[in-house]
């Protein structure tokens, strides 16, 4: 009995479903955080606000442990399946197979997307969470100036331009993962996988325009 838990905990289907559960909790991730990042257009005051609410907050601490956790379990079991999945197929058929599934773009670049996002948000924490430091008052309150911080970066359009490229790759890579995720726990049903495909190309525009909007608006406005 214990063995057969066992064998079914370590079984793909599990680290499939493992792998869809963290993937939709990064995509509740990237709603708020985009939510977040709307205060840019607000002005500088409200977004500083927003961030030293947020870095102050002792739980920010207990958050970010529990979002790494998450993430480096959702790209530990991407990684795992993927090399199985080659493992399982050492050589490549000469002509496709039609499995039904209906193969994508999206689907098939998967593992590239995962890895530019990954790349993305190494770069992403070194140029913003540990970039350069400026401090502002407001209130009397002394705090990061985190506004700044990210205008400057954005008066470059290499920098934009890296943002944007990262943006697409992440919208491509969700448009596939999110209804893929509801599969993944037996959500098939002809009636309704073709909405849940329409909300989930929804959402990747959602993502893709909404944060590509933010590093365009910042060089339209110039580093100070």
């Amino acid at each position: 009995m214990a063995s057969s838990m066992l064998k079914y905990a370590t079984s793909s289907v599990v680290k499939k479903q493992v792998m869809a559960l963290t993937g939709l909790l990064l995509c509740g991730f990237l709603l708020t955080h985009l939510a977040g990042n709307c205060l840019m257009y607000v002005g500088p005051e409200a977004f500083n606000r927003y961030a030293h609410a947020l870095i102050t907050n002792p739980a920010i601490y207990l958050a970010e442990a529990i979002l790494a956790a998450i993430f480096l379990t959702h790209i530990g079991l991407a990684a795992k399946l993927t090399i199985e999945n080659r493992n399982a197929r050492p050589q490549k058929y000469f002509v496709k197979q039609n499995t039904g599934r209906g193969a994508t773009f999206a689907s098939s670049t998967m593992p590239y997307t995962g890895l530019i996002i990954l790349i993305f948000l190494i770069k992403h924490l070194i140029d913003f969470k540990f970039g350069p430091l400026h401090v502002v008052t407001y209130g009397g309150v002394e705090m990061r100036d985190i506004y700044k911080t990210v205008v400057d970066y954005f008066a470059s359009p290499v920098s934009v331009i890296w943002y944007v490229f990262c943006m697409v790759a992440l919208g491509i890579h969700v448009s596939h993962g999110f209804w893929s995720a509801f599969q993944s726990f037996g959500f098939w049903h002809p009636k309704y996988t073709c909405l849940l495909r329409c909300v989930s190309k929804i959402f990747a525009v959602i993502v893709t325009v909404g944060y590509s909007a933010l590093p365009i608006y910042c060089y339209l406005q110039g580093g100070n």
